[in-house]
């Protein structure tokens, strides 16, 4: 007889190593009760609009269901590229510096892996969203944390980053505007981080996914800067903007080494992203401005709602800029970020997501989505007074 085995000693050490998402443990608690309003989702609330799942359908009854180049359908790298030049000025060539990744956490994962080999160093900007570390502990490479903080609105600073630089780092993660804490980042903060770049001869993965969702302001790739094109792969997709989430839809751009690299790595490891939804994305890109500015003007109204209703029951709360986050301050009720979310759930069954989830700096915050709609909003408001006041007594 055979003797049993134990599977576990098969699984590697750098998976092991690898915590649970925090994020994912509030949704299992969710699953187990009733009547519940949940800020916790990253998730538009809106339904793709109805032309572009419209294009979506079309394709599948004409057929198109068959593989597309590893870089994606030429047609949606063309519109890319269109889109990109007119908005930004960024020249960058279809053919070679557009990858079409399945989802923004592809695009990721190979840009982790194509630049970081083993043992370099990546700075992790903290709060975070909860992917970044793990995919660099998955490439090899080791997370060094950076810590921005409300007083500077959670917007990184060059003073902040320098001293975290040392001869082995090879690279950034950027994510701005952020996911947890909605903040963007300044021109001029930018172009102060972008020296130290390229002082230190270092490379920036800049995950813009919320690039469209930026309020009162204009955003500003971090590639759009003078020198940086070549040293930085613009990560995004179509989730946000266009409420596109299921579809998993990202795209890279980049110089050709880079995105070159990129490609080998998804070649063998995704071979291509769903033709479905890129015949939906181009549709989305050619026509679909209009539903895009209609949900960015809701969220906004919803920004400003939330903003005020947290503060208005004593939860500080800094004003984000971007995304669809507001991140308050709970520290001074005396409960940690995951004892409060806790409380809250089980006693107002309102699902936010505890700060720490995004890293130490995110201690004391709670990540609040107005990604639901306002009549929701404004009954968690209410029930998180009332847990608030509770709390004092």
């Amino acid at each position: 007889m055979r003797p049993p085995c134990d599977p576990s000693k098969f699984v590697a050490e750098a998976v092991k190593s690898i915590p649970p998402s925090g994020i994912r443990r509030f949704f299992d608690l969710v699953s187990e009760l009733e009547d519940i309003i949940s800020l916790g989702v990253g998730e538009p609330d809106f339904i793709t609009p109805w032309h572009i799942r419209e294009m979506c359908i079309h394709s599948l009854e004409k057929g198109q269901t068959s593989y597309t180049s590893n870089y994606g359908l030429p047609e949606l790298r063309d519109e890319l590229a269109r889109t990109y030049y007119k908005r930004y000025g960024l020249d960058y060539n279809p053919g070679s510096e557009i990858l079409v990744t399945t989802g923004v956490s592809e695009a990721l994962d190979i840009a982790i892996r194509a630049v970081i080999n083993p043992g370099e160093e990546v700075i992790v900007v903290q709060p975070s969203y909860v992917a970044y570390i793990p995919s660099v502990i998955l490439a090899g490479g080791k997370p060094v944390i950076v810590s921005t903080h409300r007083d500077d609105d959670f917007s990184l600073t060059a003073e902040a980053l320098k001293p975290a630089i040392s001869s082995k780092t090879k690279a950034i993660v950027l994510n701005f505007p952020n996911n947890p804490t909605g903040a963007i980042m300044e021109q001029e903060g930018m172009e102060d981080i972008a020296d130290l770049v390229v002082e230190n001869d270092l490379f920036v993965i800049s995950d813009e996914v919320y690039e469209c969702l930026t309020y009162g302001g204009n955003h500003v790739p971090f590639s759009s800067l003078e020198g940086m094109k070549e040293r930085t792969v613009m990560l995004n997709g179509f989730s946000k903007a266009y409420a596109m989430t299921g579809l998993r839809l990202g795209f890279a751009m980049g110089a050709q080494d880079i995105i070159h690299s990129m490609m080998m790595i998804h070649q063998y490891s995704m071979l291509c992203a769903p033709i479905t939804a890129q015949v939906g994305a181009i549709e989305a890109l050619r026509n679909g401005n209009e539903e895009m500015e209609r949900m960015i003007r809701e969220y906004d109204r919803r920004r400003r709602f939330i903003v005020k209703g947290f503060n208005s029951i004593g939860l500080e709360c800094c004003n984000p800029r971007g995304a669809f986050y507001a991140f308050p301050y709970v520290g001074d009720t005396g409960l940690s970020s995951s004892d409060f979310a806790e409380r809250l759930l089980q006693e107002k069954k309102v699902v936010t997501i505890p700060g720490d989830v995004f890293g130490e700096a995110g201690e004391g915050f709670l990540r609040c989505a107005y990604a639901a709609s306002l009549d929701d909003i404004k009954k968690a408001i209410e029930r998180m007074g009332d847990f608030v006041e509770e709390l004092k007594q």
